[in-house]
């Protein structure tokens, strides 16, 4: 069972995903932004952030820098419709972080969730 943070600020989006990862085996808390997300990042490990890059508060590339410092073995895949700015090297995302382009099915997330965990 993977445990994992997800921050995603649209609340139909974030519980749909919650329940779908739930369903899938993995234990998931999730928040609406990037402050709460970091909270619990600063109290808990987790061994995956699945984070939106466009949040209020602190934005999700912040957030993945952020918890890549406290803990650089965390996993970290951004669920975003605004890929191009991920990948931009002004950007500054974690190295290794992968990216799932919104919109996506269900049974992708959970793929992505695997694949990403064994790597």
């Amino acid at each position: 069972m993977t445990k994992i943070l997800l921050a995603e600020d649209d609340d139909s989006l974030r519980s749909f995903l919650t329940a779908a990862l739930k369903r899938a085996g993995h234990d998931v808390q999730s928040f609406e932004d990037g402050d709460g997300a970091l909270t619990a990042l600063e109290r808990e490990v987790f061994d995956l952030l699945l984070t939106d890059i466009q949040m209020p508060g602190i934005d999700g590339i912040e957030l993945a820098r952020r918890g890549a410092e406290l803990d650089p073995a965390m996993k970290i895949v951004f669920i975003t419709g605004f890929a191009a700015v991920a990948l931009s090297n002004k950007a500054n995302t974690p190295a290794g972080a992968k990216i799932l382009s919104k919109p996506f099915h269900l049974r992708e997330l959970v793929d992505e969730v695997e694949r990403v965990m064994a790597a």
